[in-house]
């Protein structure tokens, strides 16, 4: 099996001769696959200082041509998407059909970044609204920010470095881009294929490392915005490094998924297994919590179970295996410790709670109490609990009492209540008659609370790494 190599790219060079480096381990198999240089102190410093010397000469590529080179991107990742997902599986653990859909989801984005560089229109305001403004008129523009620091995890670390690179350059920036460490691979390989699209050598500089390179780059003053997608505690400590930069946050959830008594129980359990498990349940908006209506909770658990039992668990890059495994085996050892949690407070096991290496099977729990970890923080893994609920608001209740604020699913066939429900919920996305897991990348997407600040999908991304600059016409009065 071929070894790869990921390296930091840093002022148009692939660099491995200063910095310290690891095997890279896929999770599942436990096989090397490739070898990870990280980047120095001073590599970073490089990066830094050639992204921002690289600005104007971003901002200047006209439009059309950023737009064409970001398709031609997507157009060569067509080509590739079987070698793509298939890197993701050996690197993630995550199921093939997963990783082909992100591949999928990544050409969309690049494509769509590609169609929004071509729409950074403007307006015209007349100034005779005001009477100092009777002689003046103001055009607006929208131009780019400058230098885009990009932070990326590893549950999606193509698509997610995509909705990032992709509007920064569609807007007309610089990046300095440092993805997750677990994950570098493919962002080794995504940056080799930007560069063959026709990418500017110095449109994106990438370093390769942990949390001090993060924060290197963070309180750098040369950096106009940070996108970061991750946890709360690294948000936090962002927040705190950043300084007078603006900050753009898409962050965890701990998903409600609301099941009433009216609602098709066969298509909602179906539905509840097939997104609570993808990708191991590492997913920002994976169903997490289910609050069932108590008159269908003995048929809507009946039915979980049967279609959890369906999912086949095992090796990745099988073409029919539902779920993969985690991360790596510290994260299966964390999410063995919450179940054992939820199961020493009370908690009912319906099924599932078994661990082998990096994999835990998909779990699914019943009525855990509202203070255990996966009911209240983000479990991140393949855990799906069921808890009863009396009154529609009751559940509204529940489901607000969170920190988080992402994104909740709701089934129902009356639209009235839907609409109340929806309108009630602290969140930034309500999805009627599916589940929380659901997003499309041209929709804008982020959360609430906890959850971020901010949203992603190009169109949106864009608005946020662009900013308005005014240029006013004062009419010289005809004498």
């Amino acid at each position: 099996m071929s070894v790869n190599i990921a390296q930091p790219y840093i002022n148009g060079e692939w660099i491995s001769s200063s910095g310290k480096s690891a095997p890279i381990i896929s999770p599942y198999s436990q096989e090397v696959i490739g070898e990870q240089f990280f980047a120095t102190n001073e590599d970073v410093e490089n990066a830094l200082a050639a992204a921002y010397k690289a600005k104007k000469q971003i901002a200047s590529i006209p439009s059309h041509q950023r737009a064409k080179i970001l398709k031609k991107a997507a157009s060569l990742l067509e080509d590739e998407k079987e070698r793509f997902a298939n890197l993701i599986s050996r690197e993630l653990g995550k199921p093939l059909k997963n990783t082909l859909d992100e591949v999928s989801r990544s050409i969309e984005t690049l494509e769509l970044s590609g169609e929004e560089a071509k729409r950074l229109i403007g307006e015209t305001l007349p100034g005779d609204a005001s009477e100092r403004g009777t002689q003046a008129i103001a055009s607006t523009f929208r131009v780019p920010v400058g230098l885009v620091a990009a932070i990326t995890p590893f549950n999606a670390p193509l698509n997610l470095v995509c909705h990032k690179v992709g509007p920064a350059f569609a807007a007309g920036n610089s990046v300095i881009l440092k993805p997750a460490p677990q994950t570098a691979l493919i962002a080794t390989e995504l940056l080799k294929l930007l560069f063959k699209a026709g990418f500017p050598e110095n449109a994106v500089n990438m370093v390769l490392g942990g949390v001090e390179a993060g924060q290197q780059i963070v309180k750098d003053d040369r950096v106009n915005i940070i996108s970061f997608t991750g946890g709360v505690v690294a948000s936090r400590n962002i927040c705190e490094l950043a300084g007078m930069k603006k900050v753009l946050l898409e962050l965890g959830g701990n998903a409600s998924t609301i099941v009433h008594e009216d609602a098709d129980l066969d298509r909602a359990a179906a539905m509840c297994a097939r997104t609570g498990y993808s990708n191991s349940g590492q997913s920002c908006i994976s169903v997490q919590r289910i609050y069932v209506h108590q008159s269908v909770v003995p048929k809507f658990t009946e039915l979980l179970k049967q279609e959890v039992s369906k999912l086949k668990v095992g090796d990745p890059l099988q073409p029919d295996s539902d779920v993969g495994c985690l991360v790596d085996k510290n994260a299966a050892n964390r999410v063995m410790e919450w179940i054992d949690e939820a199961v020493g407070l009370g908690a009912e096991l319906i099924c599932g709670g078994k661990q082998y290496g990096a994999t835990v099977e998909p779990t699914v729990l019943f009525n855990p109490p509202k203070t255990s970890k996966v009911v209240c923080e983000e479990v991140f893994g393949p855990i799906v609990s069921i808890i009863p609920y009396e009154t529609i608001d009751e559940a509204i209740e529940e489901t607000n009492d969170s920190s988080f604020g992402l994104q909740a699913g709701l089934f129902t066939n009356q639209m009235d209540l839907a609409y109340k429900v929806a309108h009630s919920l602290e969140v930034g996305g309500v999805v009627i008659n599916g589940t929380s897991n659901y997003r499309l990348d041209h929709w804008p997407y982020g959360g609430v609370k906890n959850s971020g600040i901010g949203r992603e999908g190009p169109r949106y991304a864009i608005e946020d790494m662009t900013e308005t600059k005014m240029i006013v016409l004062h009419i010289p009065v005809n004498k």
